[in-house]
């Protein structure tokens, strides 16, 4: 999970912090920025990816069984805490 502290107010992000935060090779990731998969932006020699496009690439990384299991906690977390969220959304 990406916490705030990791990436504090970052307009842009490199190739190697995208790969890490996947758990994927940098290869990967540049063979996704050729086929027009993800959107980057060549400064110099390197790549540089705007700070939407790294939340978009996150979504894209995660496999239809983590998506399912994913919506399942968010569901349980509703029935069990929804009137707490819908309080704490009103502060």
């Amino acid at each position: 999970m990406i916490k705030n502290k990791d990436f504090p107010l970052k307009t842009f992000f490199s190739v190697t912090e995208l790969a890490k935060t996947l758990g994927v090779s940098r290869v990967a990731i540049g063979k996704k920025i050729r086929n027009g998969t993800i959107r980057a932006e060549k400064v110099g020699r390197t790549y540089v990816i705007p700070k939407e496009e790294f939340a978009a690439a996150l979504g894209q990384f995660v496999s239809e069984k983590r998506r399912e299991q994913i919506d399942a906690s968010i569901k349980k977390t509703v029935q069990e805490y929804g009137e707490a969220l819908r309080r704490l959304g009103k502060e």
